[in-house]
């Protein structure tokens, strides 16, 4: 019994003396924070304010920009690969052509499109327009199977990149127009993967803005593509290079 007793007494003493430090210091008067002070705290709170608002935009964007490019997996194993890869550019926003056919599907501006594709179950896409959407290097993947396209437009994708470019080695065989101008992440790097697509008949490499040389780059497409029709405008100098080749 002694031992919690001193412990009791000795508790009580502690609380007693910080009762009395605290009633001492409250009684001294406290100078307000300086200017520099409170405007720093400003800054903490909001720039955290701010940092969070930011991280949570990013989430977001990812989020949608993976939902965008998800693979039509489900789709592809139940409706087959060409109506996997019309939803798949349908969602996107963008448009298609199928083989042998002259009307195009595309979505609206809300999203909403012709179900009638459903219909051409054993025909394969030739020409996708997908201009001005999220698509990436992962989207892609829903069109592979598309050994049949032709024409290929990109113009003003964000997105793509140079690995989407690396990418397009599968259509060589096949693939007679890309239009890749207008996106901000292609580099020098990339075109240089474009020397795999021999059947290439025409080429718009323009405003690409990591292009420091453009002129340069012309000629390099030249030789690499010497069969193509390659246009690169909207730079310092507009340049358009032509180049063609008779057999002998």
């Amino acid at each position: 019994m002694a031992a919690p007793l001193m412990l009791m007494r000795r508790s009580c003493r502690q609380v007693t003396l910080l009762a009395a430090a605290s009633r001492y210091w409250s009684s001294i008067p406290v100078a307000p924070p300086s200017l520099q002070s409170r405007l720093l705290l400003f800054l903490s709170q909001r720039f955290h304010d701010i940092e969070t608002i930011l991280s949570w935009s990013s989430w977001f964007k990812n989020r949608g920009l993976r939902q965008k490019n998800f693979f039509y997996g489900y789709t592809q194993q139940n409706y087959g690969d060409n109506i996997a890869a019309a939803y798949c550019i349908l969602s996107l926003k963008g448009g298609f052509r199928f083989a042998g056919q002259s009307e195009w599907f595309r979505s609206d501006r809300r999203g909403k499109f012709n179900w009638d594709f459903m219909n051409h179950r054993d025909t394969s896409i030739e020409e996708v327009d997908v201009s001005n959407t999220l698509i990436n290097y992962t989207g892609l993947e829903n069109l592979v199977k598309q050994r049949g396209l032709r024409t290929l437009s990109v113009s003003g994708c964000a997105e793509v990149d140079d690995w989407f470019l690396s990418r397009l080695h599968i259509f060589q065989d096949t693939l007679e127009e890309l239009d890749i101008s207008n996106c901000p992440r292609i580099s020098v790097g990339g075109l240089a993967a474009l020397q795999k697509l021999r059947g290439l008949r025409r080429l718009n490499v323009s405003s690409l803005p990591k292009l420091q040389n453009p002129g340069l780059v012309a000629i390099l497409l030249e030789e690499m593509l010497p069969h193509c029709h390659v246009t690169a405008v909207g730079y310092d100098h507009s340049l358009i290079y032509s180049q063609t080749q008779t057999d002998g």
